[in-house]
C-alpha cells in the first residue's frame, strides 16, 4: 500500500492485516487489523507519528523511501504493533530523535534495545515546532500501558491517538464510512482492551480537547473525520448506566446446565429483560467482552466437574474479573452431580467486580421443578432491581 494523503501536510503510512485472525495470543481479530502510521510535514522539520508490527516494517519503509529526512518518531505506545519497527526507521534515519514519555522511554530500552542517546522526552503538554506545525503531547497512562500518550497536531486540529478510539478492522477505506461497522470494530476493542482502565480513560477524556478536533486518527482501524460520533460512544460505555440485559456465559456437559439457562432465559425475556447467551466451548470470546460492556446483570451457567466449576466456565468468569464491566449484579446457575465447591471458588474469582451478588441456583442432576421455580424467582429478583435502577433497553 502507498502513502495515502490526509490532507497537505499529513499522510497516511502503514499496513493493512486482513489475514491476521489473533493478537496477542488471546484476542481474536475476525476483521484483521490495521497498523497505522502518521507522517507530518511542517515547513522546517518532519515527524512520522508510530511506526507499525515489524513484520510489516519494510512495506513503512517502502512508503517512506522519497521522504529525505525524519527529524522525530514519536512513539506514543511501547507495544511492539506501534513501536517494534523503531530499529528499522532509525536505521534508515539514524538522525531522528524518538520522542515519547519518559516512561515509555525505559519500556522502549528494554523491549527494542534503543540506545538511551537516540531519544527527546517529553512532558505532559509539551511542545514541539516543526516550523509551521505544532505537535502537542497529552499522557493519556492507562490507555492501555502506563507509558501512553497522543499527539494533537494544533493547526490542522487532529487528535494521533494510538490505541485510544482505535479498531481491530482492516479495510480499504481510510476514513469512516460506514459507522454501523466501525462501531460494532469499536466497542469490541473497547471490551477487549481498554474496559479494564475504565476509571482511567473516564480522567483521560477529560484532558482531550473535544470541543477543538475536526479528526481523530487512531493506530488501529479506520480515521473518525467526525469525531463526535467516537467520542460520544466512548462517553457512553465508560460513563452510561449499564443495559436492561443480562449476560449469560454457560457450559454444558449433559443438557442439565443448558435446560436451567434456556428456563432462567424465557423468565427473563418474560419479565422485559434482554440477554444474551454464550455458550463458551463455541463462543468467540470478543463477542462476549463486547456483550460485557452494556450488561446489568452477569449470570454464568456452570456445571461442576471433579469436584468444581467447569474450567471452561472459569476462564468465563476470569476474562469478566479481568475486564471488569459496569455490571451491578452477579449469580450462578447450574448443575452438579454428588457435591463440591463450584460457587465457593467462582466467589472468590471476581475480587475486580463491584456487583451484588444475587442467590445462586444449583440442580442436584436434571433440574427438576423446585429448581426451576428457584430460577423464576432469580429471574424476578434480576428485573426488579434493574427497575429500581432504572435500567433501560
Amino acid at each position: 500500500m502507498k502513502p495515502r494523503k490526509i490532507n497537505d501536510s499529513v499522510d497516511w503510512m502503514g499496513s493493512l492485516d486482513f489475514d491476521r485472525r489473533l493478537f496477542d495470543s488471546l484476542i481474536p481479530l475476525p476483521d484483521g487489523t490495521t497498523y497505522n502510521a502518521y507522517l507530518v510535514k511542517g515547513s522546517e522539520k518532519t515527524a512520522l507519528l508510530d511506526t507499525v508490527n515489524p513484520p510489516a516494517a519494510d512495506e513503512l519503509l517502502a512508503q517512506l523511501e522519497d521522504v529525505p529526512r525524519i527529524d522525530y518518531v514519536v512513539s506514543h505506545h511501547a507495544e511492539q504493533d506501534h513501536s517494534g519497527s523503531l530499529p528499522h526507521i532509525l536505521e534508515r534515519f539514524p538522525k531522528a530523535r524518538v520522542v515519547c514519555s519518559a516512561k515509555a522511554k525505559g519500556m522502549l530500552m528494554d523491549l527494542l534495545q534503543i540506545p538511551e542517546e537516540s531519544f527527546q522526552t517529553v512532558q505532559d503538554g509539551e511542545e514541539i515546532s516543526l516550523g509551521d506545525k505544532t505537535l502537542r503531547f497529552i499522557y493519556t497512562p492507562w490507555v492501555h500501558w502506563p507509558e501512553t500518550m497522543v499527539t494533537y497536531l494544533k493547526e490542522d486540529k487532529i487528535l494521533f491517538s494510538c490505541d485510544f478510539f482505535g479498531s481491530h478492522l482492516a479495510t480499504t477505506e481510510l476514513f469512516v464510512k460506514d459507522e454501523g461497522r466501525v462501531y460494532e470494530a469499536a466497542k469490541r476493542y473497547y471490551g477487549e482492551i481498554m474496559m479494564p482502565f475504565r476509571s482511567r480513560i473516564e480522567k483521560n477524556l477529560e484532558k482531550i480537547p473535544r470541543n477543538d478536533i475536526a479528526m481523530i486518527a487512531p493506530s488501529h482501524g479506520p480515521i473518525y473525520p467526525q469525531p463526535s460520533f467516537i467520542l460520544e460512544a466512548y462517553r457512553d460505555w465508560v460513563l452510561g448506566p449499564p443495559k436492561n440485559t443480562v449476560v449469560l456465559p454457560y457450559v454444558s456437559m449433559h443438557g442439565s446446565t443448558k435446560q436451567m439457562v434456556d428456563h432462567l432465559m424465557a423468565g427473563l425475556v418474560e419479565r422485559g429483560v434482554n440477554c444474551e447467551p454464550f455458550n463458551l466451548p463455541a463462543t468467540d470470546l470478543g463477542k462476549l467482552a463486547t456483550a460485557l460492556v452494556d450488561a446489568g446483570t452477569i449470570i454464568a451457567g456452570v456445571p461442576t466437574v471433579l469436584a468444581g466449576p467447569h474450567p471452561m466456565a472459569v476462564y468465563g468468569v476470569f476474562l469478566a474479573n479481568a475486564l471488569r464491566p459496569k455490571a451491578r449484579f452477579l449469580s450462578i446457575i447450574g448443575s452438579y452431580g454428588w457435591g463440591g465447591k463450584t460457587v465457593d471458588t467462582l466467589s472468590g474469582m471476581i475480587s475486580n467486580l463491584k456487583v451484588e451478588v444475587l442467590e445462586p441456583v444449583l440442580a442436584k442432576g436434571v433440574p427438576g421443578e423446585e429448581d426451576f421455580k428457584a430460577l423464576d424467582e432469580l429471574a424476578e429478583a434480576v428485573a426488579r432491581k434493574h427497575a429500581e435502577l432504572g435500567l433501560e433497553n
